[in-house]
Order: C-alpha cells, then sequence, then structure tokens
C-alpha cells in the first residue's frame, strides 16, 4: 500500500511531517510512519512553552506494537498541543495530516526547513 505524501510538506529523515505558515509550524508523523506503528493507543506530547531543537526528542506515541520516540524536525517553543489526539490517539492512524497533528511551536531559526525533505525526497526515502 503507498503511503500518502502531500505536497504541501517538509519531510524529516525520522518519519516527521512540518506544515510551514509564516512562523508557526505544525507538526506531526507521517502516513508512512502510523503504518509502520500499527494502531496508536498513547500519545505524550510535549509541554506547551517548552523549547525545542531540531532533530530532539520532544513527543512519544506507543502503539500495539511499539513505543517510538518523536523527534521535532525544526527548532522553536512549543505553542499548542493537540490534545484531541491524546483523548483519541487512534486519529493519528485516521488523519495523520489532519486531525492527528501532534504539536505547533514558534520558529527560532525558520531556514532550518531548508535542511528537510521535500515531498519527493521523502517519497524516495520510503520506497512511494
Amino acid at each position: 500500500m503507498s503511503s500518502q505524501v502531500p505536497a504541501d510538506l517538509k519531510y524529516a529523515k525520522s518519519h516527521e511531517w512540518v506544515r510551514i505558515n509564516g512562523d508557526t509550524a505544525t507538526v506531526g508523523i507521517t502516513d508512512h510512519a502510523q503504518h509502520e506503528l500499527t494502531d496508536v493507543v498513547f500519545v505524550e506530547l510535549p509541554a506547551v512553552g517548552r523549547v525545542v531543537k531540531a532533530g530532539e526528542a520532544c513527543a512519544v506515541v506507543e502503539s500495539v506494537k511499539t513505543a517510538s520516540d518523536i523527534y521535532s524536525p525544526v527548532s522553536g517553543t512549543i505553542t499548542a498541543v493537540n490534545a484531541a489526539v491524546v483523548d483519541d490517539p487512534s486519529q493519528v492512524n485516521s488523519a495523520p495530516y489532519g486531525n492527528g497533528w501532534f504539536y505547533q511551536l514558534k520558529l527560532s531559526q525558520p531556514t532550518e526547513a531548508t535542511s528537510l525533505l521535500t515531498p519527493a525526497d521523502y517519497s524516495t526515502q520510503i520506497g512511494a
């Protein structure tokens, strides 16, 4: 089954996606990642106000199969978390690019996004 790789996002090699709007980035895990994890049963998100660096583990997702750290693809300060995925982790599986997002942050180094994977590069990485 081929994974969705939306063209308007940037991707981390560790399977997180980023949607950048001005100086705000929304972060979640990719369709490919949620397929690999299978049924997500628990999500732990970072605290609002936490400062994270690109590549830093800042959230945890658990599935019936495994637990996995979620790494921030960009640096910044967490401004919002998606409490809905904590209450209903299955949204990560059903809508990874929609209601299944994890957190938003205010970018501290916007140029970091240029080093993330393009949709084409990410598709190549996952063999899509």
